[in-house]
């Protein structure tokens, strides 16, 4: 049974750095599938700038609608707020019993699991297949036997950054997949 990797953000917006991250997994790890979870409400982020969820799956949905091997997620919108990854993940194997899945994060997501509720349920029932980032230094988990840590190449480009840039009137054309980049144009997001 092939694995999927779970990779959950805000996604406010999908970039390119995402992209990398998921395209990698799927082609340098046994991950085969990647599915995007848009949380409607990472409980450990402040809500200020964050738009609609329903906005933010669209623009997953443009961003990977013609790559098979990616799937944009709503799980989350069903279940109570805040979302927490461990429910999530228990509602997805009630959902399709029949798949396995992982979780994918970045290197400093890792460096602060012990925030996250029931993390020691995470550690001990999944793979995590961790992404490096730039001056995060080691965990302690680096070498828990649920921990994988992967090259894929460190992207140093925030969703922070681009909606700075928007608000600002900046180019962000090369940041964004291209149908992203022209609905963020055509509905106004992030200009305030």
């Amino acid at each position: 049974m092939a694995r999927i990797g779970l990779f959950f953000g805000s996604f406010n917006p999908i970039h390119i750095g995402h992209l990398m991250i998921a395209e990698y997994m799927a082609e340098n790890t046994d991950l085969k599938e990647v599915w995007f979870v848009v949380s409607p409400n990472n409980p450990l982020k402040k809500r200020e700038n964050l738009l609609d969820a329903h906005h933010r799956l669209y623009m997953v949905k443009l961003a990977i609608e013609e790559d098979s091997r990616f799937r944009a997620s709503d799980v989350e919108f069903k279940l109570p707020y805040p979302s927490y990854t461990s429910h999530t993940l228990v509602k997805l194997a009630e959902l399709y019993p029949q798949k396995e899945f992982a979780l994918i994060m970045g290197e400093d997501n890792l460096a602060n699991i012990e925030k996250w509720k029931n993390f020691e349920f995470i550690l001990a029932n999944y793979p995590i297949y961790v992404y490096p980032r730039v001056g995060k230094e080691n965990t302690q988990y680096r070498n828990h036997p649920s921990v994988i840590f992967t090259q894929a190449p460190q992207i140093e480009i925030s969703a922070t950054f681009i909606r700075e840039s928007i608000k600002a009137r900046r180019m962000v054309r090369y940041y964004l997949p291209q149908a992203v980049g022209e609905h963020i144009d055509k509905m106004n997001f992030y200009q305030k």
